[in-house]
């Protein structure tokens, strides 16, 4: 595997029923509201069937790190409610399949993700970074996990007074890039040095 390519498999497990889940997700648009922490600009290009095969969507996205991506994607298959298939490109080049399977009254949730980052950023440190980015995907994720889990509990509110109760789902942090490029500079740094002081012995 290329040190720009990519391999995820996140596995969820809320109280739910996979037609509640397969809607949430398939309702790109709404991604926004309720994922607010990756999803910070979701639009719909093109709606597809009346399955969703064929819809295409554009991506505005972030995860814990100081860099955001922009990218599309279409939904190849779909088997409602039991999940969908999207193929990926823009900032990063792939291909995503949702999984629901129910379990009583839980819903077990899988995401296989394999990408290749193309982003300039995400190529050049790819073989410097990876370990990070891969941390970040998760850290992407696990809010994913903690907002869906929100939204359902929202949904399900009986009165208002119970729906205010229920918190916010997590925010977005900075989109600065600046401290991705200093950490990048120092690790160069560092690597300069390691190397210097090697060849001096």
């Amino acid at each position: 595997m290329a040190s720009n390519e990519y391999h995820f498999i996140s596995h969820w497990r809320v109280q739910g029923t996979a037609r509640e889940v397969f809607e949430i997700l398939a309702d790109a648009p709404d991604l926004t509201r309720w994922w607010p922490s990756v999803y910070l600009d979701v639009q719909q290009v093109q709606p597809g069937d009346s399955q969703g095969v064929g819809k295409v969507v554009s991506l505005y996205t972030k995860g814990w790190l100081p860099y955001t991506l922009r990218w599309q994607f279409r939904v190849t298959e779909a088997n409602p409610p039991y999940g969908f298939s999207l193929e990926a490109w823009g900032d990063f080049v792939g291909r995503g399949i949702w999984t629901f399977e129910q379990a009583d009254e839980w819903l077990n949730i899988t995401y296989d993700w394999r990408i290749r980052a193309d982003k300039p950023l995400l190529r050049s440190l790819s073989f410097i970074f990876k370990p990070i980015f891969a941390a970040n995907h998760r850290w992407a994720m696990a809010k994913g996990e903690e907002s869906l889990r929100l939204e359902l509990a929202r949904r399900r509110a009986r009165t208002a007074e119970e729906r205010a109760l229920i918190p916010a789902p997590p925010g977005p942090t900075s989109t600065s890039s600046l401290p991705l490029l200093l950490m990048g500079a120092a690790i160069l740094a560092g690597g300069v040095t390691l190397i210097y002081v090697a060849r001096r012995k």
